[in-house]
């Protein structure tokens, strides 16, 4: 299946960045949809090597219609990664569930409305393992034979539950990614437009940025976790065991882009590397001299009690995963050269 330009949502966010890189390495033309023309630009600038294949549109708002038809016009694949992510609500339904779905129906009817002289020929969704993990049987496990979660899984939880006002908003972001998910498949089954879909849904994803971030104080939700173990704060616990590397996973988009055979699929891309945030520390406590004495000596376990299938989106979609002690390693380095530079700044 040949795809040449590809549109990608969430183009300046820490997944889309990975995409954006891996697709220019490809030789393919990328178009970013951000909501900040600013970080469009920040990216532009950092790239001028790319600058006939690589450009920027602004969308402000995915539930919306407005933009995203020009947005797909003359595109002919899509990499859908933009997507809400915030435990700050007042309103589960209205401030997580239904932007999350509406937000995937956008795209997904804009592509299916697109007047291109080529077809747009697929969408890769990105997902989340939170669409696909039963927390509920999770706390069981102990008592109940050992479990591994693949593609074919989903996340038990109904709409009433997800957007009760009693429930907490990491439930509610659980049912969000799980019935944005549902309505992407829903539309290729109802309105079986000319494109198909693969999903992928990543657990926690880790690893050095290449996206505009200011200053590591506004490092992703994830790697901020792992800076907060670097700095000697107190070790987290992991909500999952499971674990990928961002470059890792920009692969997995790409390839499932472009391999004709994967439509249709639905992969839970991970590391078969188990982590936890002790083991974090660790590692910072062994590549990093300076750090030994501020990290955590905290000993921490890693989870065992369950598994996730990494081993077919490796195969099928025909990357290798890194190990957890580089994508730290990686992602610690960034974050000094980062802090040593801001504060380079400040004493200016």
């Amino acid at each position: 299946m040949e795809i040449n330009s590809i549109l990608v949502t969430g183009a300046t966010g820490f997944i889309g960045a990975h995409i954006v890189d891996a697709l220019l390495a490809r030789g393919l033309r990328v178009r970013g949809a951000t909501r900040s023309p600013a970080k469009g630009a920040a990216m532009l600038k950092a790239r001028p090597q790319y600058a006939d294949r690589l450009e920027f549109v602004q969308i402000d708002d995915f539930e919306k219609p407005g933009g995203l038809a020009d947005a797909v016009r003359g595109v002919d694949g899509i990499i859908h990664t933009a997507s809400l992510f915030t435990y700050d609500t007042t309103n589960n339904e209205t401030e997580l569930i239904i932007p999350a779905i509406n937000g995937v129906k956008a795209v997904f009817e804009a592509a299916a409305s697109a007047t291109n002289p080529v077809a747009i020929k697929r969408i890769v969704l990105t997902s989340s393992f939170a669409s696909v993990i039963d927390v509920a049987r999770n706390a069981q496990t102990p008592l109940a034979p050992y479990f591994t979660y693949t593609g074919s899984d989903w996340n038990p939880l109904s709409y009433e539950e997800a957007a009760a006002p009693t429930t907490s908003a990491v439930v509610a972001y659980r049912g969000s990614k799980k019935f944005a998910e549902r309505a992407a498949w829903e539309f290729i089954t109802e309105k079986k437009p000319a494109f198909d879909l693969v999903a992928l849904c990543p657990p926690m994803t880790f690893g050095p940025v290449v996206h505009p971030v200011d200053s590591v104080e506004k490092l992703n939700e994830s790697n901020a976790m792992l800076w907060k173990v670097a700095s000697g704060e107190a070790l987290p616990v992991a909500r999952v065991p499971f674990w990928i590397d961002v470059r890792d996973l920009a692969e997995a988009h790409v390839n499932a882009l472009l391999k004709e055979e994967v439509g249709g699929k639905r992969y839970t891309p991970t590391a078969p590397e188990r982590f936890s945030y002790g083991l974090a520390a660790d590692i910072i406590k062994g590549e990093f001299e300076g750090l030994k004495g501020k990290v955590s000596g905290e000993s921490q376990d890693v989870d065992e009690s369950y598994g996730l299938d990494g081993g077919s989106a490796g195969r099928e979609l025909a990357f290798q995963y890194r190990g957890f002690r580089e994508t730290v390693r990686d992602l610690v380095q960034q974050a000094l050269e980062m802090q040593r530079v801001e504060k380079a700044g400040a004493a200016i």
